[in-house]
């Protein structure tokens, strides 16, 4: 099969010719349709992931079609599907307890072994995949990648976010617009927060109450201010030490922090001003993923018009062009993200 590699960190991905997949034994081996290109492959792709290897295949976010199927596998050929990031064992104390997220033994294809950049990947563990709903595209499916889910997740499932509650997001990429949108959904007031006009302009555009250019600093007190005493949920969407304590800082009494962002490498440590934690009495949740068990809940308001994820969807590329976009992580970048739809070349 055709596939990208990284032969090199922070350099063109190599399109070659690999091994296809071995299907596993509860697992499947998709098609891929589709497959998003997120922030956390760019960690990898730089090498400040630690299970990123040179030889890796990247790629998490992705749907794809059945063209086989392990024999403790409950899907069948043609079957269509979407697949979380973490593919969780389903036998461990914590995925019997509902929490597949912090599953033991999960796998996480693109992260310790080949993704889906590329023609087919292999999916074992298979019953956390979600059939692909025929009113969704796999471009839009894939779009709804980590980033969708990670927020939804973040939102009703970790920080317990209330219809007319002030919701701060710091940073508007394809998490932080997900955010937005969702948090519009769920009937809050949503305040956004970036270094770029123009994605700033964007969220304006799809509901943001207001819109703060960091650039301008003091972040907080702006926030403190719109929203007449601070937010109540704030979602730190970078992994990064300014933009979490911003989230911190911008919370009013009680209010509770969602650190989103992949804090890795040189980021992966931070001083945090725990002062306001201890003075505001916050809480600090940490949110990865999304248990499978909620993508109905999820695609039901999908399917129902609830929520909209178009916009999130900005650019549909060819697998030679990944690389072009993984680059465009390290600078300032126009709103939405990239979904690559070409994937033999």
């Amino acid at each position: 099969m055709r596939a990208a590699v990284i032969r090199e960190y922070n350099a063109d991905l190599s399109l070659e010719t690999v091994p296809d997949p071995i299907c596993e034994a509860d697992g499947v081996v998709l098609k891929v349709l589709a497959c998003g290109i997120c922030r956390s492959d760019w960690h990898g792709w730089v090498g400040e992931h630690p299970k990123v290897k040179l030889g890796a295949i990247p790629g998490h976010e992705y749907c794809g079609e059945v063209v086989e199927a392990g024999p403790l596998a409950k899907w069948r050929v043609g079957d269509r599907v979407i697949a979380p990031f973490i593919l969780s064992c389903g036998q461990c104390p914590e995925c019997q307890s509902g929490q597949t997220t912090t599953c033991r033994a999960q796998r996480v294809p693109g992260f310790g072994e080949p993704g889906a950049y590329a023609e087919y990947v292999s999916a074992p563990h298979a019953h956390n995949l979600a059939r692909l709903p025929e009113s969704l595209t796999p471009a839009l499916a894939a779009g709804l990648g980590c980033r969708v889910t990670t927020a939804f997740h973040a939102l009703t499932g970790r920080a317990a976010l209330q219809a007319g509650e002030w919701l701060a997001v710091h940073g508007t990429g394809g998490v932080g617009l997900s955010l937005l949108i969702l948090g519009r959904a769920l009937g809050a007031r949503v305040v956004v927060v970036d270094v770029v006009q123009e994605r700033l302009d964007h969220a304006l555009s799809l509901g943001a109450e207001a819109a703060i250019n960091a650039k301008d600093g003091d972040v907080a007190a702006k926030i403190i201010e719109i929203t007449g005493g601070g937010a109540h949920v704030s979602v730190e969407a970078l992994g990064i030490e300014a933009t979490a304590n911003g989230s911190l800082e911008c919370l009013r009494t009680m209010g509770r922090h969602v650190q989103v962002g992949l804090p890795v490498g040189h980021t992966a440590k931070m001083q945090i001003n725990m002062n306001a934690v201890y003075m505001k009495q916050l809480s600090l949740f940490g949110s990865r993923g999304m248990p499978s068990w909620r993508y109905p809940s999820l695609l039901t308001l999908i399917e129902m018009g609830r929520v909209d994820v178009a916009p999130i969807v900005a650019r549909h590329v060819a697998l030679s062009d990944a690389s072009a976009e993984l680059r465009a992580f390290g600078g300032p970048m126009p709103p939405g993200v990239a979904v690559i739809t070409q994937m033999a070349g």
